[in-house]
């Protein structure tokens, strides 16, 4: 009899998120689910990890019981390696992280607790994706983006993705006749320009709210912004090999004197 295949589940909005209880639902039809996620929002935590405190972790009962699921007082990359070091006896065939409640695209990817967990699985080998829904509300409604994730997830569980490689899908807020379909696309070069909205407590004590504009300096019509103001599903290949290739050569005529 062939195995299902194993599949992590995690996030960055925590385990009570709408997100992660759709794609728990959505997975259960592909595999044998785990989920280890954030016992509390980790939103913006990229690739934190736990050093200088301890980590728990809670097994928590589901309604149905059909898979188990632990809750992590850490950040998402943590949550990946204690279900991989500590709660799993083998490998997961697929980790999946989201769906977040929220863009992931472009340089968002950087700061983005849902990529960092979905990159810590792929730097464990393990095939992984980022979901994400381009609707910040804890009431967003999934309902369109769940025949896509199960797609997505089902053709890199049976094909496959390239080595040292993860999946960056986000999802455009749209009703589900509106999605136009999936587009292949690199990371728009876009950034945020930010300033810091400093206030003071009543006792004359200065703190500060970070805001910003997110601003899309990229014309290309290959990006995932392009795709997304565009009523399509972008999915972003991502490498956690951050060497900058094409300047090696140029860094190479420096030369270095004792």
């Amino acid at each position: 009899m062939t195995k299902k295949p194993l599949i992590l589940v995690t996030n960055d909005d925590g385990i009570t998120a709408p997100g992660i209880v759709t794609l728990v639902a959505i997975m259960k039809t592909l595999g044998d689910v785990l989920v280890v996620a954030p016992d509390s929002p980790q939103s913006g935590m990229g690739h934190a990890i736990t050093l200088n405190s301890t980590l728990h972790i809670e097994k928590i009962r589901v309604a149905k019981g059909d898979y188990e699921a632990y809750s992590c007082s850490g950040t998402p990359a943590d949550c990946v390696k204690i279900a991989v070091n500590e709660i799993l006896d083998r490998k997961p065939d697929l980790c999946v992280s989201g769906i977040n409640h929220g863009s992931n695209s472009s340089i968002n990817v950087i700061y983005s607790g849902t990529m960092s967990a979905a990159i810590e699985a792929g730097i464990e080998s393990i095939p992984a994706i980022g979901f994400s829904l381009l609707d910040y509300s804890w009431n967003a409604n999934f309902e369109a983006s769940k025949n896509y994730v199960r797609q997505i997830a089902k053709h890199v569980l049976e094909k496959g993705i390239a080595k040292n490689t993860v999946l960056n899908v986000n999802i455009p807020k749209l009703e589900k006749e509106a999605i136009k379909g999936v587009k292949i696309c690199r990371q728009a070069r876009a950034n945020w320009e930010e300033k810091f909205d400093k206030r003071q407590t009543p006792y004359g004590k200065d703190y500060y709210w970070l805001t910003g504009t997110f601003v899309n300096y990229d014309e290309g019509t290959d990006t995932d912004e392009w795709a997304l103001e565009n009523g399509y599903i972008s999915v972003v290949p991502v490498q956690f090999d951050l060497t900058a290739h094409h300047a090696i050569q140029q860094l190479n005529t420096w030369e270095f004197n004792d």
